[in-house]
């Protein structure tokens, strides 16, 4: 997703030291490598643990050169001195769920196969999608479908799911479908985009905090980069965005700016690639560059 604008912004060179916040499978770490060969160091850092086995092993060739780290990037300055990288020369946030987990029915994150209703990026973690449409009462679910879905009929779903519950309480994704079906009205059941997917993105935003996590994983960011070091960050939806937009801009400016805003708008994936992969239509990059540090007199 991006490869060649994100290569090319990072400006990856041999020796670099970058982090992949979001490693996944580990399919732009490779890149990365590569760019910072012979002697350049990766840090693949993802809190799912299946994606960084599968990242261990197609890494493995790079030997000692890619570190690979399962924890929140929300503490990624402790992450990165934990594994002897105090500083690197550039970092990537390629947010969101991953293909690898909307393949895998049992983390529960696709409407498109039935299975549990977990959505847990950390399986280490307790709150599970479940255990939300258990707990919250009707005010706070429309509230969380709306706030991280931007789903207009949120209160109409919230009291749907309400009243299912009552009978018995949701445990799979096709339930939820069941009930959100039933929710809205019967145009938006065939509209462009299918009828759960912001609910869906809402309730696994919620479990994983997501938002919360990429304000903080933002400014520990800055900390850790090198002079003339950039910041990439791959969004999916409006939310990022408007998060990863606002926190260039507010460390950019000021008396003593950190950041200089390197994308005044975002960069998009080009036609050929929207084509190839549906998923990149929405895909956002934005990148900031840190500032040379200030020098007392």
């Amino acid at each position: 997703m991006l490869v060649h604008e994100v290569l090319a912004q990072l400006a990856c060179r041999p020796g670099g030291r970058y982090l992949d916040c979001t490693v996944g499978q580990g399919g732009m770490a490779v890149r990365l490598l590569e760019r910072s060969g012979p002697d350049g160091l990766v840090v693949g850092m993802d809190q799912d643990a299946e994606a960084i086995e599968a990242s261990r092993a197609r890494l493995a060739r790079f030997g000692n050169r890619a570190r690979l780290i399962q924890g929140n990037f929300r503490e990624l300055k402790r992450h990165l001195a934990m594994a002897g990288v105090p500083e690197v020369d550039g970092v990537l946030f390629d947010l969101g769920v991953s293909s690898a987990q909307l393949d895998r029915p049992e983390r529960g994150f696709s409407f498109l196969a039935d299975g549990p209703l977990d959505m847990r990026m950390d399986r280490r973690t307790e709150l599970t999608a479940a255990d939300l449409l258990k707990r919250l009462p009707e005010t706070e679910l429309a509230d969380l479908i709306y706030r991280y879905g931007e789903e207009r009929y949120s209160r109409r779903i919230a009291r749907a799911i309400v009243r299912a519950r009552a009978a018995r309480p949701l445990s799979t994704t096709g339930e939820l479908v069941d009930v959100l079906r039933q929710a809205v009205p019967v145009p938006y059941r065939h509209g462009r985009i299918h009828f759960a997917t912001r609910t869906f993105q809402a309730l696994r935003i919620a479990v994983n905090r997501e938002l919360d996590a990429l304000e903080a994983g933002l400014r520990e960011a800055v900390d850790v980069l090198a002079p003339a070091g950039r910041i990439c960050v791959i969004s999916f939806h409006s939310l990022e965005d408007r998060i990863a937009k606002q926190a260039f801009r507010a460390l950019s400016r000021g008396s003593e700016p950190v950041l200089s805003v390197v994308t005044k708008k975002p960069v998009v994936a080009s036609e050929a690639e929207r084509r190839e992969n549906p998923r990149a239509r929405s895909a956002k990059l934005r990148v900031a560059e840190r500032l040379p540090l200030r020098r007392c007199a």
